[in-house]
């Protein structure tokens, strides 16, 4: 019977179930800090938002949360980082279990590889990458903390720190003001800021440098990465210092930040319209494909981008030398229109639910519920039941992917009836 289900699926089934899980335990008093008491709506949005590496939070974390609270939040976020997909594969592999091709699929279809040699060694992999990178970041981020709580607090709040930061969620344990407190601790930023791009360009592309160790030998999809990233991050800084009265390393924190990993160094609720523009931008293009973020990813832009250049000077869709197929051309687009209409959705009915609200805090909101980016400008624990639902349906499309919601019945074969052509005028 499971194996009838297809794999996009699946996937989509695996992510539902967790959430539900995480909201039955969240809800549970055994997970809260001595008498607080959450309702279920809000035990749900804080599951969706683990399990969406997203980080948008209706309650204090850690004032809701007790360390059993806290244990299973983060729990939720490394599922949500590494997949449903992933962390099945690997609790097999932990049972020593045989790896089926039906798993095989499930791997091929939530990282997008094209082929189905080495996904087990590829699996082992990037555990290997996810618990090396978080276990050296704990480490570097206890540094810092042990200052200012005591030692096992400090070890807790540095594990949990590292998990969120390379799982692009945003979460912290250290108050509901996020990171402000160390905006001018330029070691934490820069550490943070580093596991925040780690995780954000992808395990293949990570795994494909770490080979080949050459820019001009990596393949299309990692210079892409690479490239559009690097743009990202340093146009964003010039930008958002240019925009805002903030440190050159705020700047650059918040550009990283912006691209779905949700930490803050300083309250986006002071930051000006232009400000803001700057970060729903970076919001929306996001992480990269096979990554822990979300949004409309790296290498969409990268392909659109590379499609208007080809458009303008008449040549081919072609970049470092390699020709792009025009099938993924016409697919960026369509995850661009898919995209803007999904946080434009968003941005009504939350609009219609919260009317008080200003068109800039509710557009930023969902712009980064869509991207699985977790800022806000303060107003996610004053939204309505209604708001927060339509908030937790968006997050879950940007995290499993609108692509993948629409191919969920199964992508059928190309039509070959053609009708006689008529030109329509556009622009």
């Amino acid at each position: 019977m499971i194996k009838r289900i297809r794999p996009v699926q699946m996937i989509i089934l695996g992510f539902l179930g967790i959430i539900f899980i995480g909201s039955i335990l969240l809800v549970l008093p055994i997970t809260h800090s001595g008498n607080v008491s959450l309702s279920y709506i809000d035990a749900l949005f804080t599951s969706v938002s683990a399990v969406c590496v997203t980080g948008l939070v209706v309650v204090d974390t850690s004032a809701t949360f007790n360390i059993f609270g806290e244990i299973v939040i983060a729990i939720l976020i490394q599922i949500g980082g590494l997949g449903v997909a992933c962390m099945g594969v690997s609790l097999a592999l932990f049972l020593g279990r045989r790896i089926g091709i039906y798993q095989r699929q499930l791997i091929k279809e939530s990282w997008n590889v094209n082929s189905y040699q080495g996904l087990v060694a590829l699996v082992r992999m990037v555990l290997k990458i996810t618990f090396v990178i978080e276990g050296i970041g704990a480490l570097l981020s206890l540094v810092v903390f042990i200052q200012d709580y005591s030692f096992l607090e400090a070890i807790g709040i540095s594990i949990f720190h590292a998990i969120a930061a390379f799982n692009n969620a945003g979460f912290d344990i250290i108050g509901n003001s996020s990171l402000i407190q160390y905006q001018n601790n330029i070691y934490l930023n820069i550490i943070t800021a580093i596991m925040i791009i780690l995780g954000g360009i992808g395990f293949m592309v990570m795994i494909d440098v770490y080979r080949k160790k050459d820019f001009h030998h990596l393949s299309l999809q990692a210079k892409a990465v690479i490239t559009t990233t690097t743009v990202l991050i340093f146009g964003g800084m010039i930008l958002l210092k240019w925009s805002e009265n903030i440190t050159w390393v705020g700047a650059f924190f918040q550009s990283v930040t912006a691209r779905t990993a949700g930490f803050a160094t300083y309250n986006l609720g002071d930051f000006s319209n232009a400000g803001l523009m700057i970060m729903m931008i970076l919001m929306f293009i996001g992480a990269s494909s096979g990554s822990t973020g979300g949004g409309l990813k790296t290498t969409t832009i990268f392909v659109i981008a590379c499609e208007i250049k080809s458009t303008i000077l008449h040549t081919h869709c072609v970049a470092f030398k390699r020709e792009i197929d025009e099938l993924i051309v016409q697919h960026a687009f369509v995850l661009l229109g898919i995209s803007l209409g999904v946080v434009l959705l968003c941005t009504y009915f939350v609009s219609l639910f919260n009317p008080e609200l200003s068109m800039s805090q509710v557009l930023f909101e969902s712009v980064s519920a869509f991207s699985t980016t977790g800022l806000s400008t303060g107003i996610t624990s004053l939204l309505s039941n209604g708001s927060k639902v339509v908030l937790m349906i968006t997050m879950f499309t940007g995290r499993v992917g609108a692509w993948s919601i629409l191919t969920i019945g199964g992508r059928k074969e190309l039509s070959e009836v053609h009708y006689s052509q008529e030109d329509i005028m556009i622009g």
